[in-house]
């Protein structure tokens, strides 16, 4: 009986224990992180200016009003208002008038509205020091989504330069990204304002609420993307490589993936936040970088990426006295090491001509060696032979080796302390030059040719003298 409790209570134990971690699992893959969305608002004297029914402020007020009603809906959110232009006439020309009047803060929309019907426009238009300053409006908090919508209808009046200071701020990712609703620009200015982030113009009223809705909705809405790596024709016929999605301001990873795709030859989705402007990065051998991806928020993406490969493939003939051999490769006409292969492996690179370099000795040189579509590349050379150098000498000597033309070229030298060698050549013609340490005059120096033959042993002795 008491056997019996132990195992129920063991089973218990292992349920209790299964459904934890699936409750945790569960709560990890459910977690979302806090988005923060700063409205930093224009209350210059020019927002009084007429618009449509109305004024510039009027409406900028009656429909951030509405927008905070609507953002109740979304789990994870926080807003926040900031005012700039508001505090000190224009005959002041205070260049440090701005304030962050609502801080952020769950459910704050009737902090938001109260304060908006409180605002009257009378300054000037600091947009680069309000940035700065937004810096210290978010809080500190690793993995949130910080996003500044700024409503204006002027350009920086305080001589500063906001589209370096986005640019800064972005890069140490402050927020992730800034959009600009520009209200009554003209089009001369939109430039000024388009560096600062996405720019959107407000023509009218009814494309300011269109504007404001689809900001959000861009920030909000989640979005996918899937890489389809195609051949030369078109077809997505690569997979399992390695992908990074960089971050194009900072150069930093944002995401790592395997590329895969199913048995239908479909690429899967990846979750992307598409607030960040990404370069992809496939990591063939040589990389294919994709730039400026344009990714559409809120929609799923598909991005085809040219990178056709095949396959090099090593070999050679009888086992090997090198031990592990290797061959650089390079791209045809470059000198820049793509890889370093060793024999006995396959390696996949893009469609193209490669120069090898094989870390024999002597090594051998090919060059354009082509790599084509999903076929296999196999390079093989001859079994090399063994030089034996029997004699235990102390002295001076090389090995050469002797080309067709009648010339020698240096490949080895010998160790000093001792001539007994057993060296892997590759087969050839070649000449050993030495001279022995007690031997103290040049005419002393010892010359003899031989001949490597693949998978053979050649003995050269040297002679005491």
């Amino acid at each position: 009986m008491k056997h019996w409790c132990s195992i129920t209570a063991l089973i218990c134990f292992l349920l209790l224990f299964a459904a934890g971690r699936l409750a945790v699992a569960q709560e990890a893959r459910q977690k979302q992180p806090v988005t923060r969305i700063l409205f930093l608002l224009d209350a210059s004297g020019s927002m009084l200016a007429k618009w449509e029914e109305s004024d510039r402020m009027a409406v900028a007020k009656k429909l951030l009003a509405g927008l905070t009603d609507s953002l109740e809906q979304y789990q994870h959110l926080e807003v926040a208002l900031r005012v700039y232009g508001h505090q000190f006439g224009r005959e002041r020309n205070e260049c440090k008038d701005t304030r962050l009047e609502v801080p952020f803060a769950a459910n704050n929309k009737e902090a938001i509205q109260k304060k908006l019907e409180q605002i009257v426009p009378r300054g000037n238009t600091p947009i680069t020091y309000s940035l700065e300053q937004s810096a210290n409006d978010f809080p500190d908090e690793k993995g949130a989504r910080n996003v500044i919508i700024l409503i204006t209808d002027g350009l920086e009046s305080c001589k500063g330069d906001p589209c370096a200071t986005s640019l800064a701020l972005q890069r140490k990712r402050i927020f992730l990204r800034p959009f600009v609703i520009g209200i009554g620009i003209e089009a001369g200015q939109v430039e000024e304002l388009n560096c600062i982030g996405q720019y959107f113009n407000a023509a009218d009223v009814r494309t300011f609420q269109k504007v404001l809705t689809e900001i959000v909705l861009q920030t909000l809405s989640p979005t996918t993307v899937s890489v389809e790596l195609v051949d030369g024709s078109g077809k997505p016929v690569e997979s399992n490589v390695n992908m990074t999605f960089l971050n194009a301001l900072t150069g930093q990873p944002e995401y790592n993936f395997v590329h895969y795709k199913d048995a239908s030859g479909k690429a899967d989705k990846l979750d992307i936040d598409a607030l960040l402007p990404y370069d992809l990065v496939v990591h063939t051998t040589p990389p294919v970088v994709a730039r400026s991806l344009g990714i559409k928020p809120g929609r799923h993406n598909v991005f085809p990426v040219t990178a056709p490969q095949g396959e090099l493939h090593l070999r050679q003939d009888g086992p090997s006295p090198y031990g592990q051999l290797a061959a650089i490769v390079r791209q045809q006409g470059s000198e820049q090491t793509l890889q370093v292969q060793n024999f006995g492996s396959r390696h996949k690179y893009l469609v193209g001509k490669y120069d090898l370099e094989l870390l024999t000795l002597p090594r051998i040189y090919m060059k354009g060696v082509e790599i084509k579509q999903g076929q296999p590349t196999p390079i093989t050379i001859p079994q090399p032979g063994q030089l034996n150098i029997p004699s235990d000498l102390q002295g001076y000597g090389s090995i050469y080796s002797l080309e067709e033309d009648g010339t020698q070229r240096w490949l080895h030298n010998l160790p000093e302390q001792s001539s007994r060698i057993t060296l892997a050549l590759q087969p050839g013609n070649y000449r050993l030059v030495y001279r022995m340490k007690s031997a103290h005059a040049s005419k002393f120096t010892d010359v003899k040719d031989f001949t490597i033959r693949s998978g053979a042993t050649t003995t050269v002795k040297i002679f005491n003298r």
